[in-house]
């Protein structure tokens, strides 16, 4: 058990931060399996845009590194891009 008192806040905080993190990059997980089920590009578009947001978010909080953000955006550009 932790025995200061800045230990125990730490602890405290790094589990909110922990639930908010994980939150976020399920949502974010959620929203490119949605996109990966369009069929058209037109109701594909916007949610790219979306989801390329997302992700830099991650990335910008170290929540995902910065190269798997990289190559799901372009991954899912070329998906976006391959649709008719």
């Amino acid at each position: 058990m932790a025995n200061h008192k800045s230990s125990l806040k730490r602890i405290r905080s790094n589990a909110a931060k922990r639930l908010r993190n994980r939150y976020q990059a399920k949502t974010t997980r959620n929203a490119i399996k949605k996109l990966r089920g369009t069929t058209t590009k037109v109701d594909a578009a916007p949610l790219l845009s979306k989801v390329i947001s997302m992700l830099d978010r991650l990335a910008k909080k170290n929540v995902i590194h910065k190269n798997k953000a990289s190559n799901n955006k372009s991954k899912l550009t070329k998906f976006v891009n391959a649709l008719s």
